[in-house]
Order: C-alpha cells, then structure tokens, then sequence
C-alpha cells in the first residue's frame, strides 16, 4: 500500500475546493487548500505536498504562472491540473512546466483517485 501523502488543493473555488477536499479525504488522503497560486507557494514551503491539484484560471497567481514558479525554484512535485480549459496549447504549455496529469472541470471521483494512485506509484 502506497503510503498516504498530503495533496494541496489550489483553487479559487471555495466550493471546487470542498468536492475535492471531501473526495480525498474519503479515500484517506490529508490535505491542506489554498485559494489561489500565491498562498499555494507558501503552503508547499510549509507543509510539503507530495501532490498539488491547482485550478489554471485564478487571480493573483494563476495555475501557469504558479507552474512556472515551480519550475523556476525547482520544486519538482507531481500536478494534477484541473482545468475547464481543453485547449492543446494550455495542455503543452502545462506539461512543459512540469504538471503531471490534466483532469477536466467538473470533477469527477472516478478520474481524481486513479490519477493520483498512478502518479503515487510511478514516483513522477
């Protein structure tokens, strides 16, 4: 059994934040939340997550400028990006700062819990 690590949720949704917390929690996974990329930087400096689900469209620091800063301090924690946004150039630009997975808005359980079982197993 995978051991259980903390997932931050950076999301702008107080209500997008709750589906998720509560999916994660009942499958056994902590987590902590952030609402928006900005408090999310000080929340990995914190807690240190072993996985980040962020949202793209947020003010003050979206999920690109948030990846980018990732990528820049080199912090190297698998993302999960959760995004209404489909487009092939946010998912390229996405992935070439170093998000892990995409998952569509809305959120559904049966997509979260396999995604973050296979980023937990594969040591992305």
């Amino acid at each position: 059994m995978t051991e259980m690590v903390t997932v931050l949720i950076i999301d702008d949704s107080s209500f997008q934040r709750t589906i998720i917390r509560k999916t994660l929690t009942e499958a056994g996974y902590p987590c902590i939340e952030a609402d928006n990329g900005r408090s999310g930087l000080e929340m990995i400096e914190q807690s240190k997550p072993g996985i980040i689900i962020v949202d793209l469209l947020m003010p003050d620091i979206d999920g690109i400028e948030f990846l980018t800063i990732l990528q820049k301090r080199g912090i190297s924690i698998p993302i999960i990006v959760l995004t209404s946004d489909i487009q092939d150039a946010t998912r390229k630009r996405c992935i070439e700062l170093g998000a892990s997975r995409f998952l569509n808005k809305p959120l559904r359980r049966e997509e979260l819990i396999p995604a973050i079982r296979q980023l937990l197993n594969s040591g992305v």
